[in-house]
């Protein structure tokens, strides 16, 4: 349900994972020298040798090394730290958070967001977006490079219409991000793009590991639905004027 054409390595994440790695190293290290401190002082304060009571004391009475998943040792001061480190993740932080995205959120809780995004190159033509599809929905896309052309079918019934094209730091498809319903619009790629997407699976993992960004970030996609649906209604209305002042203006002509 979250398939992207795959046209780029995933470098944020390859940064994710190093972290870990340096982290979990970290980490290991860390529980080392408490497990030797332990023993030490466990050794230096025990009776004189005795087999029965060297037995139950001892290394065993240190923490375990942490062995719990990537994301699970990776807090968001973690995340905000690694994005910061790459000038491309940091430009799509930067651009997460311009009116044209989701103004909403601040710089570090774009950061933390981000740290959740894949990057991905499209080709010019390429149509990464189709009007209607069912299948390849749930995802958004944040333009960090190019140009992206949005067309819909509907309006004309017949050929696609262009109805908006968009460039750095506009959101697309994040009606996608909430349900499956099929795409309402098609986008394809007027030049070279260079973005960034959000699976649902991903938006889900930082509802449930970051809560108050998750929030914050569902508020601020909802509330740029609804400043696009009332957008459109306001369009509804003049369009319904137009078409009542061309009527009256019929009917005069023939009557």
């Amino acid at each position: 349900m979250n398939r992207l054409p795959m046209l780029c390595n995933a470098p944020w994440r390859d940064l994710i994972l190093i972290a870990h790695s340096f982290l979990g190293t970290r980490n290991g290290a860390r529980m080392e020298r408490q497990q030797h401190s332990v023993t030490i002082r466990s050794q230096s304060n025990r009776s004189p040798p005795n087999r029965t009571h060297a037995m139950t004391t001892g290394p065993e009475t240190a923490s375990e090394p942490d062995t719990s998943p990537p994301t699970a040792q990776l807090n968001a001061q973690d995340r905000i730290r690694i994005v910061r480190s790459s000038e491309s993740a940091e430009q799509a932080a930067t651009l997460l958070t311009a009116p044209t995205a989701l103004l909403q959120l601040s710089l570090d809780d774009a950061r933390v967001v981000v740290s959740y995004m894949n990057p991905r190159r499209f080709a010019a033509g390429t149509r990464f977006i189709t009007e209607g599809d069912t299948d390849n929905t749930g995802y958004m896309v944040l333009i960090l490079a190019g140009e992206v052309t949005v067309e819909s079918i509907v309006v004309s019934r017949t050929e696609p219409a262009t109805v908006n094209v968009v460039g750095p730091g506009s959101l697309v498809g994040e009606m996608g991000l909430l349900g499956d319903e099929p795409r309402s619009a098609s986008c394809t790629a007027s030049t070279d793009v260079r973005c960034a997407a959000l699976t649902r699976t991903a938006l889900e993992l930082i509802i449930d590991q970051e809560p108050r960004i998750g929030a914050k970030l569902m508020l601020a996609i909802c509330t740029r639905l609804s400043e696009r649906l009332r957008k459109t209604s306001s369009q509804l209305k003049t369009y319904a004027k137009l078409a009542r002042a061309m009527q009256q203006e019929i009917e005069q002509l023939t009557g």
